[in-house]
């Protein structure tokens, strides 16, 4: 029989998920679990989004525009011009998903062997988005102990080769809640600027910011524009990450018009939700006041209890709704498991994703995990009390 293809075999799976057949076991043994694994909000909905689609009147869902539809990319592109980000509906492609809107931009820029310089800990499904695309990802560590900041540009620029295309951020980043300052992006600016390299941001969490920190976006610096990418989505600004509709935005031209070469070939991204994604850019302010309420709550009150746990590091984050905390284990992907498989307190577990499988650098994060803070605040004590008792029963804890 003849073997997979290297990329299957090379691809990885989801640190996020890939406990998901435990955490299935311990309910179907009886035991409530606590997802804190995954980004997955309880913040409901705004009814802007589900208004057009109650009562929709559409004899057939045709097929769309492979751009995605023009009313839609208008309604972004007022958005984003109130964001000081000067764009067009010419300047954004709308794709199913912020997924797609990765995988378009890395495969729109790079050839197989390409490299791409992302800071890490990163969104693991950078690394299984570049394995589709044939690109390596060279990773820049950052620390803990630092709270995740961007690491020395001299680091950076020491990792750039002849195949370097691009740097990649996430900001707020996921899965560390950093929020990179000013000074930050100008240095990242500055080095794309010198060394003739895209600047490809993942700005999905930018309404996300908390104690006054403010989101610096590239698409703030016209004298890169011919060389940023933003990728943005509706899933977590919304809490409809079931949707499926994101977004390329960039004012270089041939980027744009070669990514829709791709959005040709998979035809268009869903009408429906991008029907209900334009009415829920009407989403008052009022909601995101309260959202960004709620979960600073749930952030204080996370970051409180953790840190009263002996041995557990933990770092405030400003942004986005995740933190990555480190344990006093050896082995944090094990703890994860073991929470699932061995533990419970009156039938009660919690689900963490390790980190490691956010790091590209073998061996790093080993003993860290990334919480998201997406439940109420009840169900985050609980959680956290849970964490804390697994923590003293756990048999493998750090020499």
């Amino acid at each position: 029989m003849k073997t997979l293809s290297a990329r299957a075999q090379e691809m990885p799976s989801s640190p996020i998920r890939k406990l998901v057949p435990y955490a299935d076991r311990a309910k179907a043994a009886g035991k409530h679990v606590y997802h804190l694994n995954i980004g997955q909000p309880d913040i409901r909905t705004p009814e802007t989004f589900f208004n057009p689609i109650k009562n929709m009147d559409m004899p057939v869902v045709e097929y769309g525009p492979s751009a995605g539809l023009l009313s839609l990319r208008e309604k972004f592109a007022a958005y984003y011009r109130a964001n000081n980000i000067d764009v067009s509906a010419q300047n954004i492609l709308i794709t199913t998903g912020g997924s797609e809107a990765i995988i378009f931009t890395l495969m729109v820029l790079m050839d197989p062997g390409d490299e791409v310089i992302i800071p890490e800990p990163f969104y693991t499904n950078y690394n299984g988005f570049a394995v589709e695309a044939g690109v390596k990802v060279v990773p820049i560590p950052s620390s803990i102990d630092t709270g995740f900041q961007l690491p020395p540009i001299g680091s950076i620029r020491e990792k750039i080769t002849p195949r370097t295309r691009a740097i990649m951020i996430c900001n707020p980043n996921n899965p560390t809640g950093y929020v990179y300052s000013r000074q930050e992006m100008e240095a990242l600016r500055d080095i794309c600027l010198e060394k003739d390299l895209f600047l490809l941001t993942d700005e999905v969490y930018r309404e996300f910011v908390y104690d006054g920190a403010e989101h610096i976006s590239a698409m703030h610096f016209p004298e890169i524009a011919d060389r940023v990418v933003m990728l943005d989505s509706v899933s977590k600004r919304y809490s409809a990450c079931g949707a499926r509709i994101g977004m390329i935005v960039s004012k270089n031209e041939a980027f744009i018009e070669a990514a829709l070469k791709f959005g040709m070939a998979r035809l268009c991204p869903p009408t429906i939700e991008q029907i209900a994604s334009e009415a829920a850019v009407d989403t008052p302010q009022s909601y995101f006041d309260e959202v960004n309420a709620e979960y600073k709550k749930r952030r204080d009150l996370m970051v409180r209890l953790l840190r009263d746990i002996p041995g557990v590091v933990c770092p405030n984050p400003r942004g986005a709704f995740y933190l990555v905390v480190g344990l006093p284990v050896e082995d944090a992907g094990h703890f994860a498991q073991w929470l699932l498989t061995d533990f419970d307190v009156d039938g009660e577990t919690v689900m963490v994703a390790p980190a490691d499988g956010f790091y590209a650098t073998p061996g790093l994060g080993k003993n860290e995990v990334r919480i998201a803070y997406v439940l109420k605040e009840q169900d985050i004590a609980r959680a956290m009390h849970i964490v804390a008792e697994g923590l003293k029963a756990y048999p493998h804890k750090k020499a």
